[in-house]
């Protein structure tokens, strides 16, 4: 009997509306025809790229490159919640 393919999970999907320069539209269309992507798909890489040059990345990247720098914390399989709880708070500020 033929297997039926699990249902694709589905993904919320925020829109966002763009103005661009006459060069910047151009220059998108001509990447759309030499790649096949669409201008959404385009700009979603174009973001990420951006954040990857910026430095920034999600806060559990973040962890795991720490932990690997600094060595992870005892026992951290038995108390992963914590750790990373401890992991997303974001540090104080201290007052003048």
């Amino acid at each position: 009997m033929p297997r039926t393919p699990a249902p694709r999970p589905r993904t919320v999907r925020e829109p966002v509306q763009v103005y661009l320069a006459p060069d910047d539209s151009a220059l998108l269309l001509r990447l759309t025809q030499e790649t096949g992507l669409s201008k959404a798909e385009i700009l979603r890489r174009g973001v990420r790229s951006f954040a990857r040059v910026q430095g920034t990345a999600s806060p559990m990247l973040q962890f795991i490159e720490t932990s690997d720098a600094k060595g992870w914390p005892r026992a951290a399989a038995a108390n992963h919640d914590a750790v990373l709880a401890e992991a997303y708070r974001a540090p104080r500020k201290r007052r003048s």
